[in-house]
């Protein structure tokens, strides 16, 4: 008998190696006030009242790691662990191929950084909404500073205007149906390293609609990005950290 609701899946990357760290373990399993990186980010999907299942691409070798942490911090909405791809939208790939088995076209999947462990219940929500009513998504936020293009690293030689550009954030937002289908296309173009999906849609000549960020919503690249995360742990407990 067919499911008669929408599920919304987080798909949660976590399947680099985290090279530019210069750390002894993936960041995405680095220790930080007695919690790993990535539980902090699948407890903001597992607290959502409206995320109904969590899948998690891990890297080769960490599987186990990573499911005794969810056992360990009571992370009930894990359902699957998938192996990371050969890169970023090889991993991707995988985990929407595998959804695929499980959901429904309609389906809700959001994509998101396992290192981004600051996502807020309202970034949730709303790449939830856009997603559903456009059909992609993708979390993002106004660009503030001055944007200049450089041909030698040396000096500038062109500007962008800055009410122009957002940056883009993870979540991703899409319906699994739509995000498998042009996984499978840029296959046949041979688009095989798209930095997300974004960048991948736009390649394939696709839409996708903006959904609302936050500064916050920091990503974990540099061992400055884990003492900024430090920080806003240990700063006055507001609504956003609830």
């Amino acid at each position: 008998m067919p499911r008669i609701f929408m599920a919304n899946i987080a798909l949660i990357t976590a399947g680099g190696s985290g090279m530019r760290m210069h750390q002894d373990i993936p960041k995405q399993f680095l220790t930080i006030n007695d919690r790993p990186v990535i539980v902090y980010t699948m407890e903001a999907f597992q607290r959502h009242p409206e995320i109904d299942i969590i899948a998690v691409v891990c890297l080769k070798g960490w599987e186990q790691v990573l499911q005794a942490y969810a056992d360990q911090f009571n992370i009930t909405k894990l359902k699957h662990v998938i192996a990371g791809g050969e890169n970023n939208q090889g991993s991707i790939r995988n985990g929407v191929y595998e959804l695929e088995r499980h959901y429904n076209r309609d389906d809700i999947v959001l994509i998101h950084d396992g290192i981004r462990p600051l996502v807020s219940a309202e970034i949730i929500s709303d790449c939830i909404i856009t997603a559903k009513k456009y059909g992609s998504a993708i979390s993002s936020v106004p660009c503030y500073e001055p944007v200049m293009r450089t041909e030698d690293g040396i000096k500038t030689c062109d500007f962008y205007p800055r009410e122009k550009l957002r940056r883009s954030h993870t979540p991703h937002g899409f319906t699994i149906g739509k995000i498998c289908d042009m996984n499978r296309l840029a296959l046949e173009r041979g688009i095989t390293n798209a930095t997300s999906p974004n960048t991948m849609f736009f390649e394939l000549g696709e839409q996708v609609y903006f959904s609302s960020g936050s500064e916050k919503n920091i990503k974990l690249t540099t061992v400055e990005d884990i003492e900024i995360f430090k920080a806003l742990l240990v700063a006055k407990k507001t609504e956003w950290l609830k």
